[in-house]
């Protein structure tokens, strides 16, 4: 299992119609093979920051889904990101 996580910071003034503009994005990838969860979501304190959570069954199938990339526009709007990649060797119930 691969988890991709992390965040993004954009223009408070344009953050919550970069995740609106996600939604396609998102649509892509929850139906894309492999992939169990995929959320772009505003943080819910800070106005600037946008968080990503992906988890997939394997590297293959993140690597398929990523082949595009994102969006010239969606890129652009990003003023700084920490995503991380991990890959997972156990799962517990919580």
């Amino acid at each position: 299992m691969v988890i991709v996580s992390g965040w993004l910071r954009v223009d408070p003034l344009v953050r919550d119609a970069y995740v609106t503009g996600c939604r396609e994005v998102v649509i892509a990838a929850r139906t894309a093979p492999g992939c169990q969860e995929f959320v772009i979501a505003a943080d819910p304190l800070e106005d600037d920051r946008v968080i990503v959570y992906e988890r997939w069954a394997s590297d293959a199938e993140l690597a398929e889904f990523r082949g595009s990339g994102p969006d010239p526009d969606q890129s652009a709007a990003i003023l700084e990101a920490q995503v991380q990649q991990y890959r997972v060797t156990a799962v517990e119930s919580a």
